[in-house]
Parts: C-alpha cells; structure tokens; sequence
C-alpha cells in the first residue's frame, strides 16, 4: 500500500512526472513536487489533492545549481517528516540532433541528468534507511545501447547507469534496507519529446501514464530493472547478440535522416 507514503517526485511538472505526482495521489501518497516553473507546479499540486493526495507541496528549483538538489530534498524531509520514496526523474532539455561540439551545454545537462540525480541520493539516503525505502531512478533504453542524435542525453543516462547499478551493489554489501529500482524506458508520447522526434523517428510512442504507473510499481515492489514498453529489454538483448545487425538497423531504418 502507498497510502500515506512519503514521497519525492522530480521533474513533475510535466510528462512522467506529472503522471507519477497523479498515480501516488490517487494512491492517497503524501507528495513533494519539484520542477523550474512554480505557476505550473501549484496546478498539478492542486490537482494532487482533488485526487486523494493526503498532502501535496511543491518547491521550484533549477537542478543545474550546486545548492538547489540539497534544498529541495531538505525542504521534503522537513515537511513530510521524512521519505519512504525519492523519485529522480528529471532531465534537462537537449537538441535531438548531430552533436557539433558544444562543450558547454554538455557539461550544463551532466550537471541536470547526472550529478543533481547523485547529490540528491545521497541526501535522502539516511532518512530512506530508516524508512526501509526505494530509491528510483527513472533512465532510458539510450543508457543500453548507442543511438545517433542524442549524444549528450545518453552520456548522462549512461553515467546515471553506472553509478546506480554500482550503489546497488556496495548497498547489499552493507546490508541496506535501501532498494534501488533503475528503470529504463523506450519513447514515450510526453509533449516535449514528441515535438523533437515525430517527424525524424519510426519508432513508437509509448504513453506517459502508463510509463508512470510502471515505474511506481517498480519502487514500490523493489524491484532492480524495470524495462517499459517490455520490448526495450529485447531490443537491448539483440544489441548486445547481433551489434552489427542492430547498428544497420539503427543507422538505416530507424531514423528519417538525408545528410
């Protein structure tokens, strides 16, 4: 049951996030929303409460800054009294296109996708100890296998990756009441995607409400991997079998793409 649950949900302004903040609220959950715009995070925190939400705050924070992933965590520690799940979903926006050097803004999203992601565990980690907790961390099928377009995007999931199936393990060697559920997603049908790939893409769009309903059943089930839509976790087995075959594929009929 998650009724009266403690929870953090991240980037729940809009698409997963948003559908998550609606899902635990149904569920009666105790929530914290944080995003970058306020006016939007006071709708979807009004709609939490119409749905069930026992509570339902918000604090607006830029994940870039080297202080706001702590404030933010401190901020729901404080009014919830502690957490039993910190959702980490956020992600910053980056072109959907061939990558051409820019330094800069690959450092900026490294910073939105990665290291706010790893700060903000790392803050929540004591009160998720007491609580027997779930840590979630929302990734993508581009933390598995190597797509054209979205090189800065993929580094971070492939970074969020590493640093989290790593956790894992040192967390089971030292007898954790902490579980880590690591949850890959294929595409799905959220505004700010679509508007990049619907016309360069083949590839089907999966819906965000139900993307998000999979996601809390993972952290709620402690369950290490999840894959959503089921097919991403073939698709990552046939990248790892037959990686030429895959890669043609990719390169060839994946993509809408004339250089």
């Amino acid at each position: 049951s998650l009724k009266g649950a403690r929870v953090l949900v991240t980037g729940a302004s809009t698409g997963i996030g948003e559908q998550m903040a609606y899902h635990y609220a149904r569920f009666g959950a105790q929530i914290v929303i944080t995003a970058r715009r306020e006016k939007v995070l006071q709708q979807v925190t009004e709609k939490c409460l119409s749905l069930g939400a026992q509570k339902a705050l918000y604090i607006a924070a830029d994940m870039a800054s080297e202080s706001d992933p702590d404030k933010v965590v401190n901020f729901a520690l404080e009014k919830l009294g502690g957490l039993d799940y910190l959702v980490l979903n956020h992600i910053g926006p980056t072109p959907f296109a061939m990558w051409e050097g820019d330094m800069e803004h690959t450092r900026w999203l490294m910073k939105v996708n990665f290291f706010s992601y790893i700060q903000m565990a790392w803050r929540a980690l004591p009160s998720l100890e007491q609580s027997k907790g779930s840590l979630v961390v929302v990734s993508s099928l581009l933390a598995k296998m190597t797509n054209p377009f979205t090189l800065p995007y993929s580094s971070t999931k492939f970074a969020l990756n590493g640093f989290f199936g790593s956790l894992h393990h040192e967390l089971a060697m030292k007898k954790s009441n902490v579980s880590i559920s690591i949850c890959t997603l294929g595409l799905i049908d959220t505004e700010s995607a679509m508007d990049k790939v619907r016309s360069v893409t083949k590839i089907p769009a999966y819906p965000a409400t139900e993307a998000a309903l999979n996601i809390i059943i993972a952290g709620a089930t402690r369950q290490l991997d999840l894959y959503y839509p089921w097919f991403t976790q073939v698709v990552h087995i046939m990248k790892e079998l037959f990686p030429c075959a895959t890669n043609y594929v990719i390169q060839n009929y994946s993509y809408n793409y004339n250089p």
